[in-house]
């Protein structure tokens, strides 16, 4: 018996000093401040770390957290200036600075700044209309920091910041602003839409005036080319014909036609008299040798078919053998070339006129001088036909 009171009493002994330890000793996590009282008054703030107090005497009351804390209130109907009820979600960021303040000046510090949010809140928005209550976040957010923090202070809390999660207005609301959305930016396409038609058709004209500018400008040139096209190939036409006929009549003058080759002609030309649609029958008389005979005697006596082949015969100036373009500067200069072209025209016609001229006022002269003359203007010399035929007559 002796020796179970012993340990019964050793027991206790160790527990006691237990106990002791424990209320003697206390850990204060980081970041955390404990308030310790002595008979219910306030005795000391413990700091993070470990701490000795007096057992049964002190006692750690509370344990304040000292970090920045994070709280979201509910959503609180706010009237608004033009008389709309809206609610507003915020959330409150906030510290304690001073353990000793937060614990004895007020009783329930996160209730205190709910309400006092609640409170702040429907001051700064009710003199707000809807319009600017959504696009003024920023403005209630610095009003309801200014107000909590002067209001907070004294109860050892110092609000960081103020967020407007949300702010709802009522379904009607939501209706017409979604409407008044659409419209404006139905607006906004109509009016993207007609600039670029603007746009569209500005550039258009734009195409379409260099265009015709274009055309214009290429029809002229090419109307310029086709007239100075059309006016060397007159020219060139001229020149071949004036050329074949200077050929025809000097190789007339070289050959000194007589009466045969003249009937000869003739003969030739009768089948294509005969070709003619008109000439259905062709009666070729008996005398034929006759006909020939006396019209080789009237051509022989014509002007241009000389009688003799004695002597010296005069050749026709045949001109250039290839044809001559008139060169100009370029198509801007084609009226005065072809100004230039016609005088020379016409004095060369008059050149060549002169030696007709000359030649019926000269009645001695070479007859060869104008081959094509009258018969008439010429003197008679008595001198019968090649052919032995009648001297022709004077028309």
């Amino acid at each position: 018996m002796p020796q179970l009171a012993g340990l019964i009493i050793l027991a206790l002994l160790v527990l006691f000093v237990i106990v002791l330890l424990t209320r003697t000793v206390r850990i204060v996590p980081q970041a955390r401040a404990g308030i310790v009282e002595r008979f219910g008054k306030y005795k000391q703030t413990l700091p993070a770390g470990l701490n000795i107090v007096v057992p049964f005497i002190d006692r750690v009351r509370y344990l304040i957290d000292l970090r920045e804390q994070v709280v979201s209130f509910p959503p609180q109907p706010v009237i608004t200036e033009d008389n709309l009820v809206v609610s507003i979600d915020t959330v409150i960021y906030f510290q304690v600075t001073d353990p000793v303040a937060a614990t004895y000046e007020i009783a329930h510090y996160i209730q205190a700044v709910e309400q006092l949010t609640m409170t702040t809140l429907r001051n700064i928005v009710g003199g707000m209309d809807l319009e600017q209550t959504l696009t003024s976040r920023e403005e209630i957010n610095t009003g309801l920091r200014g107000v909590l923090d002067e209001a907070t202070g004294k109860w050892g809390i110092r609000v960081n910041r103020v967020e407007i999660k949300g702010i709802d207005p009522p379904p009607s609301i939501k209706d017409a602003m979604e409407k008044q959305m659409r419209a404006d930016r139905d607006k906004r396409a109509l009016i993207l839409s007609a600039e670029g038609q603007r746009q569209s058709a500005i550039l258009t004209a734009e195409g379409n005036k260099q265009s015709a500018i274009l055309n214009a400008e290429g029809e002229r040139e090419s109307q310029i080319l086709r007239a100075q096209a059309e006016r060397e190939a007159s020219i060139l036409r001229a020149q071949g014909e004036g050329q074949a006929i200077q050929t025809v009549f000097q190789a007339i003058h070289d050959g000194q036609p007589d009466q045969s080759l003249l009937a000869y002609q003739y003969l030739q030309m009768l089948p294509r008299i005969a070709e003619g649609d008109a000439n259905k029958v062709w009666i070729v008389p008996s005398e034929i040798g006759k006909a020939m005979e006396g019209l080789g005697s009237t051509l022989t006596n014509m002007q241009g078919i000389p009688q003799e082949s004695s002597g010296p015969r005069v050749r026709v100036d045949m001109g250039p053998s290839e044809p001559q373009l008139p060169s100009g500067p370029g198509p801007d200069d084609a009226l005065s070339s072809t100004h230039r072209d016609v005088a020379a025209a016409i004095a060369e016609a008059q050149s060549a006129a002169g030696p007709r001229r000359a030649a019926k006022s000269d009645p001695l002269g070479d007859p060869l001088a104008d081959p094509l003359g009258d018969t008439a203007d010429r003197p008679d010399t008595g001198a019968p036909p090649a052919g032995g035929g009648e001297p022709p007559s004077a028309p």
